[in-house]
């Protein structure tokens, strides 16, 4: 051996590897290599590695296969009771073997791993009965999913799981808020809010960008997380929006409050656009006056700012004045610019019975120069919006600006009294059966002719419509896409010439049309009856009280689908000449 053979082996004696020694995880490390397969992540951190320098070993579990979400042997769906047993729960960690022997079975009796992997984990519990005393059985085993379509390995753990919420607290609720459009704002505004942001740098308002005026934003008072007034909620450009919410007040006190006062709602100007100089001041349109009978007058001097007043009439504390409802009506041009602001109130007395006061709050935007009619549904009607009709005049369909107002039915008031709910309407919506009722006293005093006109008025309203549009969007120009309402009268117990209306019953039949997977709701029929009764002058003096009411149902008389082919299928094969030899 020369001197080339002494440095060879002088080399391989001061190696690394020899030095080391050979490495027993890795002679076996091919029978307990996991199933899932090896892990990507250690074998390019393995392969990073400088020469001659040790990797960090981890177990094996951890370095073959990801660890489990959930540890079968520890997961127990069973245990309800904090540190006690649960009875036939054999999963319980607090079960001792004396609470094992008296248990009949396993309420869980298996607990696997994740359904997704082609290997699982799984848990077996089960009650040796036959043992003295009884016991408990636990298996800890591998099976193999037969699913053709598993997991051999997962790289990133986090695939399979939910992601964990985040929960506010008093440091980061704020940035809880400003990550919900839809959240009103409890604090102060500040101009570094992220969402007010945009609107500063914005050359025409766009969908969503607050309102600005000379020294804000417009606000519009809603419900935050309870049913409580808040009075900084920015209005959204084209956002139409109504809230209704409580307010705390003090009747003594009402003159001082500027949530209670006209005025408060109408000192800020708009900006025509953002940043602009242009300021467009609200003008009050329209004030309705609300007494405690409830009755609603018409103020005639709108521009007359009425301020909240505390009186005290013979001992009763009230306050006049007071803002019960406000809608702002916001008139805006294609190219985003405000042009025209103006609000209607309702102001009304309030005594301390009506505490919590509630108010309404309502915004909604109009484009210059265009007339729209919002339809109820594209083509068929969608559940819950008003039926669209009208009158027959020409060859066309005369109908009202405002739907809901068509076809509607009268609703009571907590008095309950047919002769007092006269004007108080609501639409009729598809798909919703409703029913509404009054009461009627009966005596000698009552004069029947009128009370029957009265009644009428009542249960039709002022004009009952002729026609009803099948169709959510039908043209008024199509009279063949507007269904005709077949009127009906009946009279029950003829006696005396003392006619009595009781019940309008309005019935609506209606029919899936088009395609299964996009069925669209239209009318078919409209039906309405007038039942009236006949009561006698010994009647009347028994000082009855009747009952008045309006019924609105809507039946599907849609019939079933039957499945149809153009041709029944047939097998067009030819077979080769020699398929059957050598049999034939």
């Amino acid at each position: 051996m020369g001197w080339r053979g002494v440095l060879w082996l002088l080399l391989v004696f001061l190696s690394p590897g020899a030095a080391r020694g050979p490495d027993p995880e890795s002679q076996t490390r091919t029978h307990t290599e996991s199933p899932r397969g090896p892990d990507p992540a250690a074998e390019v951190g393995t392969a990073s590695q400088a020469p001659g320098t040790l990797a960090p070993r981890l177990p094996k579990q951890e370095a073959q296969r990801p660890s489990p979400l959930t540890d079968v042997s520890t997961l127990c769906v069973c245990d309800l009771i904090a540190e006690e047993c649960d009875a036939n729960c054999c999963c319980d960690p607090d079960c001792s073997s004396a609470d094992f022997s008296v248990f009949s079975t396993c309420s869980v009796d298996v607990v696997k791993d994740d359904d997704h992997f082609c290997f699982q984990k799984t848990a077996t519990y089960e009650m040796d009965l036959q043992a003295e005393p009884p016991k408990r059985l636990f298996q800890l085993t591998d099976k193999v999913n037969p699913s053709l379509f598993c997991l051999y390995t997962l790289n990133y753990k986090a695939a399979l799981s939910f992601i964990t919420p985040e929960f506010p607290n008093e440091n980061d609720f704020d940035n809880f808020l400003t990550k919900s459009d839809n959240f009103a704002r409890t604090k102060e505004l500040d101009i570094s809010h992220p969402t007010m942001l945009n609107a500063p740098t914005a050359t025409k308002y766009m969908y969503r960008i607050p309102v600005q005026t000379s020294d804000s934003f417009l606000m519009l008072p809603c419900p935050l997380v309870t049913i409580h007034c808040t009075d900084n909620n920015p209005v959204g450009f084209l956002m139409n929006q109504i809230f209704r919410c409580n307010r705390r007040v003090t009747l003594e006190q009402c003159g001082e409050d500027k949530a209670l006062s006209m005025a408060h709602y109408i000192q800020p100007k708009i900006l025509a656009e953002p940043n602009s100089s242009k300021e467009i001041p609200i003008t009050v349109r329209s004030v309705l006056l609300k007494s405690l009978n409830k009755t609603v007058t018409y103020h005639p001097q709108s521009d007359v700012l009425l301020q909240p007043t505390f009186v005290n009439i013979s001992g009763l504390k009230v306050c006049t004045n007071v803002v019960l409802q406000l809608m702002y009506s916001i008139t805006y041009t294609e190219t985003g610019e405000i042009t025209k602001a103006d609000s209607h109130f309702l102001l009304g007395t309030i005594s301390s019975t009506m505490l919590p006061l509630q108010q309404q709050f309502q915004v909604q935007f109009l484009q210059q120069n265009v007339k729209s009619f919002r339809v109820s549904g594209n083509p068929g009607y969608i559940p819950g919006q008003p039926l669209l009709a009208g009158f027959e005049k020409g060859s066309r369909i005369i109908q009202s600006s405002n739907r809901n107002r068509q076809i509607t039915v009268f609703y009571s008031t907590d008095e309950q009294n047919c002769l007092l709910v006269e004007g108080l309407r609501k639409p009729i919506l598809f798909g919703y059966n409703m029913m509404t009722s009054c009461k009627l006293r009966l005596n000698t005093t009552l004069n029947c002719q009128l009370v029957e006109e009265r009644l009428k008025k009542l249960l039709m309203g002022q004009n009952f419509p002729q026609y009803v549009s099948s169709f959510g969007n039908s043209p008024v120009q199509n009279l063949q896409e507007w269904v005709p309402v077949r009127f009906f009268t009946q009279t029950l117990h003829r006696r005396e010439p003392c006619v009595i209306p009781m019940t309008f019953e309005i019935k609506v039949k209606w029919t899936k049309y088009g395609s299964l997977m996009n069925p669209q709701a239209r009318i078919n029929s409209v039906t309405a009856k007038l039942t009236s009764n006949y009561f006698s002058k010994t009647e009347l003096e028994y000082d009855n009280t009747m009952q008045v009411s309006t019924v609105v149902s809507f039946v599907d008389v849609s019939a079933p689908a039957k499945a149809g082919y153009k041709a029944r299928p047939t097998i067009d094969a030819k077979l080769p000449s020699n398929f059957f030899f050598p049999f034939v």
